[in-house]
């Protein structure tokens, strides 16, 4: 890695660690005090697939020193750590949701109510129209595929500094997620308004039904192993879907053929997330909020490595449009 910009983004790479290392001890702190336990399977095979893709570009650098390929090395090395994220926040939001604090349905619905925007009447809007649902609920699931897509992007059009800037927001933005669940946690739009699913046949409404699942039974206490592969989303407030929208739409927006259609897509998740009953219209207003905050972090976290990199770099004009240019 001969130029800066890979230097500098192998930098942050390694400072992205911070946030994973402190979820992974809250995460075995969590299962120790609550009870919780992890399928074996499922956890450890994710947690090989991770640990292969980041020994392939530790290795790949070991070996190449600076004739390294940057783009090899950020796209595995960064898909690495987010099947590693992944891995650990599921688990780490049951953990959260075992601390039982008093359930907000009702205080998220007031909420929406009083800003004119009752998710009774979204509901119904969109279950009248069929299409609509069936649109949102594809439009829901668009959260997976980016997770994936966007190291393999940004590295393979060398922005590789962003690529960890956006993994740094996000793991901050999943850290500060999951706390505020824990205080303020909810089972979703159907729960408050006392509706069962069934009364919009129209809506796909597997997700409203796993996390209501879920969290009912991590209250009562009959939940006792986590599956990997099967755990529900569970936090309610704030919405990680908005959030990660803005994330990915951020995170893109330098790659200018590819930048539109990202905001469309991620609009589109952003509008579909009121409708499938796990969340309330608040939920969405402050999942924006966490991610902006979490792109602020990381343009704090960026000055603030270039400048301890390079004591002079404040007095650089260079420097600074650098600086500005990774941060906008």
């Amino acid at each position: 890695m001969i130029d800066a910009d890979s230097r500098n983004a192998w930098r942050l790479f390694h400072l992205n660690w911070f946030p994973i290392g402190g979820m992974a001890a809250l995460l075995a702190l969590g299962l120790l005090f609550t009870g919780l336990g992890l399928e074996p399977v499922a956890y450890g095979v994710t947690l090989a697939i991770a640990a292969l893709l980041l020994a392939v570009a530790y290795r790949h650098l070991i070996i190449n020193g600076d004739l390294a390929d940057p783009k090899l090395l950020f796209s595995l090395g960064t898909i690495g750590q987010i099947i590693l994220t992944c891995a650990i926040v599921g688990p780490l939001s049951y953990v959260a949701g075992k601390l039982n604090w008093p359930l907000q349905d009702q205080t998220l619905l007031t909420i929406d109510r009083a800003i004119g925007l009752d998710p009774e009447p979204i509901a119904h809007y969109v279950n009248d129209h069929p299409w609509l649902a069936h649109s949102l609920a594809r439009s829901y699931g668009l959260i997976k595929l980016p997770l994936l897509g966007i190291p393999i992007v940004l590295a393979l059009t060398a922005r590789y500094v962003r690529l960890q800037l956006f993994m740094l927001a996000m793991s901050v933005a999943l850290a500060v997620t999951i706390a505020i669940s824990a205080i303020v946690p909810a089972i979703g739009t159907y729960y408050g308004l006392q509706l069962p699913a069934a009364h919009f046949p129209e809506i796909n409404t597997a997700v409203y039904a796993g996390q209501l699942r879920d969290i009912l039974a991590l209250r009562d206490g009959s939940l006792h192993e986590l599956r990997l592969f099967f755990l529900s989303g569970i936090v309610s407030f704030p919405s990680f879907h908005a959030a990660s929208a803005v994330l990915y739409v951020w995170a893109l927006w330098p790659v200018r053929w590819i930048a539109g259609i990202a905001a469309l897509l991620n609009a589109l998740m952003i509008a579909a997330t009121p409708a499938i009953g796990a969340h309330y219209v608040i939920d969405i207003v402050a999942g924006i909020a966490v991610a902006v905050a979490s792109i602020w972090v990381t343009k704090i976290c960026l000055e603030w490595r270039g400048r301890s990199s390079h004591p002079d770099a404040k007095t650089s004009p260079a420097w600074q449009r650098g600086l500005e240019m990774e941060a906008r």
